[in-house]
């Protein structure tokens, strides 16, 4: 997954002569926080945000009116408080790499830049966590089996041999190592299985199942498994 595949294309964007009363305008009809800043070619020059905005103007703990303060905003360009030293990234990135550089950088938002620094996206936090519940597919109709497994070569084309020959399609998969718990993997499944079948064929199989959950179509979600002990 790469960050072309997740992020805002097109984004709204300002130059530098742009008030930040006309900013604001433009983030509260759109219903966004963050604005790149960019000269008369295109390319990225800075980044504007509601919280640098309030961080300069003091708007909320001024002792200006309501008026005097729209007057400050109004009379303020985005060059003389955008932030200039900003972090970007390239639009064939992985998505981790992404968020990974947002984690470290202690931002949640990166302009998306092609080589030319020309602004071609914007991709946020938020694309990110949506991103995740895709991978992991949270909404889409199917049962996902939180298996507990040995972490060694060959376990993971057990576990899939043991769904296909159930005519189950494995659509989505991860595996995550806790401490606590050992290896785990996660299997999101489709097909005619029952969950009871698929459940007995993994348990027969040396597979103990931490977690059984089915979505229908309607985004209705019933649990079997939970914590190790069925619920059913």
């Amino acid at each position: 997954m790469y960050i072309k595949d997740h992020m805002t294309t097109n984004p709204f964007t300002i130059n530098p002569e742009t008030s930040v009363s006309k900013a604001l305008d433009i983030m509260g009809l759109h219903k966004f926080h963050r604005l790149p800043v960019v000269d008369h070619d295109g390319k990225l020059v800075g980044l504007l945000t509601e919280g640098v905005i309030s961080e300069s103007s003091g708007k909320d703990i001024t002792s200006l009116s309501i008026y005097e303060l729209n007057y400050l905003l109004s009379r303020t360009t985005a060059s003389e408080i955008m932030i200039r030293d900003i972090v970007s990234i390239k639009p064939d990135v992985f998505l981790e790499e992404g968020a990974k550089l947002m984690a470290d950088n202690e931002v949640g938002v990166l302009p998306v830049v092609d080589d030319n620094n020309k602004v071609i996206g914007i991709i946020t936090d938020k694309d990110v966590f949506v991103a995740f519940a895709q991978i992991m597919g949270y909404r889409s109709r199917g049962t996902r089996f939180v298996v507990s497994c040995p972490d060694q070569p060959g376990t993971l084309a057990k576990v899939s041999q043991l769904f296909a020959e159930e005519d189950a399609n494995m659509e989505n998969i991860a595996v995550y190592h806790s401490e606590e718990r050992g290896t785990e993997l996660v299997v999101k499944a489709t097909g005619t299985v029952s969950v009871e079948t698929m459940s007995k064929v993994l348990s027969d199989n040396g597979f103990k199942l931490v977690h059984v959950v089915q979505t229908d179509e309607n985004g209705n979600r019933t649990v079997f498994v939970k914590n190790g002990e069925s619920v059913r």
